[in-house]
Formats: structure tokens, C-alpha cells, sequence
């Protein structure tokens, strides 16, 4: 048995970004432990959502350990860091916000659940956190930093295929001229910023087998991913051509695609 590491920024990007390849590796008989760089403070939530007298990150605390149950968490940490928002917006340099955080400190505190753990894998994100938010930027700076730190020897930063994306934008846009149904898309211009070009990638799983638990897990975190959000409205078909795989870049590998499981060869 090895252990999964995921690192995440806020609660309820597990689910989406790892969701799969924690679930994977859940069900291979490997430990799984979700660390949480903030509770999600600034997170967004519908009026009248909250019970009374009860704060949003308490909320999201509860979530995450719901929704890490569904993955396969067996522990699920904060580092104690302040959502910073947005990128841009004032939070972003409020005192204890992640993204003003001295990196070194913040993967120290990281890098002693690595070790603790004996880590054989991390997963963090690209660095460019995936789409630009600062928090998820930090994730990138602060999780290679640890594993440094804590001699981790497999670390994955999980991002999009960009050019897939692309062709699924193309795709649904043509369908929806098609037959007249309004679609709401970003364009292909909008998207320049979004995931890593597809030759920039190492690592791809197929995580379809795990959709069932990926939808449950986005569920669970209720106060950010409404029934009727696009994530959940999404028809089983689209849901899985959005989510049914995963992507990852490892330093050192490729070029090109070398690897389809996280935890590959870890007894």
C-alpha cells in the first residue's frame, strides 16, 4: 500500500480537479489524505443557504469531509490559510490569505503531513493553477516546494488539455447551431489561459469508472455546486466527456504522454 497525497486550495476542487485518481486510487488498497489550503471563505453562496449564526467556511469544512468520505480520504487536513478571492480582488492581500503566505512556511506545514505520511505521491497544480487564481498558483508554488522538502518522489500537477477542451467547445457549438438550442460557451480565445497545451502533458487516467463517485463527491459540497450548476445539469454523456478523465504533468517524463495511472508499480 502507498499514499495519495492531493493537495487542493479550496474545498470542492478535489472533486473536480482529482476527483477520479483519488477514487482510483482508493479502490487499489492505497491510503488517499486530502490537504486543504483554505476553508473557502470567499466562496459564493445563495442567499438564505446558510442556517443562522452559521459562517460560510464552516459550511465547506463539512462539505469536504463529506465529500472526501465519497473519494476515499481516509484524512482530510487545512493548513489554516484565508481564501484569497479572486485574482485582482482586495482579498488577495488581506493578512493570513494563502496567496500572501511565505511559500517556504507554507510548504514546511505541508511537507510535515508528507512526511508523516511517508507520501509516495503529491498531486498539485499547474503553475499557472489551472485557470490564473491566485490560491491555485500558490497551490503549484507551495506543494513543489514540499515535496522537496519532504523528499516526495512522484509529484503530478494536475491541469486540463487545453486543445481538447477546444474540440469540445467546437463540437457543442456546432450542435447547438445545429439544432437552435442556446448554448452559453466561452470561446476558443477565452480559453488561452486555461489548462496546458496537449503536447505539454505526461499523464492521462481514465477516471470513468469513477463518475458516479465524482458527481456524488460535487454534491456534497452544496453550498458552491447547485443541482442546477452547470457541472450537475450536465447530461451523463457531456458530464463524462467533461470529467471521465484526468490530466497531469510530471517532471521529467514525456515528452508526450508516458504515463495512464498515478500509482502505477506503489504496492
Amino acid at each position: 500500500m502507498a499514499t495519495l497525497v492531493s493537495f487542493h486550495a479550496h474545498p470542492d476542487d478535489e472533486c473536480i480537479a482529482c476527483g477520479g485518481v483519488m477514487r482510483k486510487a482508493y479502490e487499489q488498497g492505497h491510503r488517499v489524505v486530502l490537504v486543504v489550503a483554505t476553508r473557502g471563505e470567499h466562496g459564493e453562496v445563495a442567499e438564505g443557504f446558510l442556517t443562522e449564526g452559521e459562517s460560510l467556511w464552516q459550511r465547506r469544512v463539512r462539505e469536504t469531509h463529506a465529500a472526501a468520505e465519497v473519494l476515499g480520504a481516509s484524512r482530510v487536513e487545512f493548513l489554516g490559510y484565508v481564501d484569497s478571492g479572486m485574482m485582482g480582488r482586495p482579498t488577495n492581500d488581506e493578512p493570513g490569505s494563502f496567496w500572501t503566505a511565505p511559500v517556504e512556511e507554507a510548504a514546511e506545514r505541508l511537507a510535515a503531513i508528507l512526511r508523516e505520511e511517508n507520501a509516495e505521491v503529491l498531486t498539485v497544480y499547474d503553475d499557472n493553477g489551472g485557470y490564473g487564481h491566485p490560491d491555485h498558483i500558490q497551490v503549484h508554488r507551495v506543494g513543489m516546494r514540499a515535496a522537496e522538502l519532504a523528499g516526495t518522489p512522484r509529484v503530478y500537477q494536475s491541469t486540463s488539455n487545453r486543445d481538447e477542451f477546444v474540440r469540445h467547445l467546437t463540437v457543442m457549438a456546432e450542435e447547438a447551431e445545429r439544432t437552435g438550442e442556446r448554448a452559453d460557451l466561452p470561446s476558443v480565445a477565452e480559453m488561452s489561459d486555461f489548462g496546458k497545451p496537449e503536447e505539454e502533458l505526461t499523464a492521462v487516467v481514465d477516471v470513468s469508472a469513477y463518475l458516479a463517485h465524482k458527481r456524488t463527491a460535487m454534491r456534497a459540497h452544496a453550498s458552491q455546486i447547485a443541482e442546477d450548476s452547470f457541472f450537475l445539469a450536465l447530461p451523463d454523456d457531456r458530464f463524462a466527456l467533461a470529467f471521465g478523465t484526468e490530466w497531469f504533468i510530471r517532471a521529467g517524463q514525456g515528452p508526450g504522454i508516458t504515463e495512464t495511472d498515478l500509482m502505477a508499480g506503489l504496492g
